[in-house]
């Protein structure tokens, strides 16, 4: 994954974010050095905006779809109020096994469930409304492939006919953010 960010401007960015905490850094140490893909790790940035939305949201209930290494889950319970909870999808075993056990030894090992296979089936079996969803799997700016009109693979289409659908959904408003590969916020609109 390349940035869209030049990488002198995401390194000062990073320098001027609250640092994470030993055990996000150290998470992060292992996940780069052990798991496939590293590149997919939320890293600083991104975790923090994560931890400060569900913060300002106030959100009791989050759902992530795609743990990974579990960096993001405790990103956001950082931001959670007393009594929140998170719910985690994924489907890979053994980034579901490092996810875990980084959220038992934190201090919020109380309110986050990582739940192992396909996130649908998944969703089908978790009750209520959730207040905070984050979707860790729709890069919405795609390493700049979104603009690029010769790539016509499958995944580069699925994003921009999801961009455009955002984009054009009278129902939502929402900002995409040069954050990281793409950061989209959405919301619903007040009836």
């Amino acid at each position: 994954m390349s940035f869209i960010v030049p990488e002198e401007i995401e390194a000062y960015a990073e320098r001027h974010t609250t640092p994470p905490e030993e055990l996000l850094a150290e998470l992060a140490a292992e996940t780069k050095a052990t798991l496939n893909a590293p590149q997919m790790l939320t890293g600083t940035i991104e975790g923090r905006l994560l931890e400060l939305l569900v913060h300002g949201l106030q959100a009791r209930r989050v759902l992530e779809l795609g743990t990974y290494s579990g960096y993001s889950s405790l990103s956001m319970a950082a931001g959670l109020p007393e009594g929140g909870r998170i719910d985690t999808c994924e489907v890979d075993e053994k980034h579901a096994e490092v996810a875990r056990r980084y959220i038992a030894r934190s201090q919020y090992a109380d309110r986050i469930t990582v739940h192992l296979g396909p996130a649908l089936e998944t969703i089908e079996r978790l009750e209520g409304e959730f207040d905070f969803v984050f979707i860790d799997a729709d890069n919405t700016l795609w390493s700049g492939r979104v603009l690029d009109e010769g790539d016509d693979s499958e995944d580069t289409r699925a994003i921009k006919a999801f961009d455009e659908r955002v984009r054009s959904d009278s129902r939502v408003t929402s900002v995409m953010l040069t954050v990281r590969d793409g950061v989209t916020l959405i919301r619903p609109n007040r009836a």
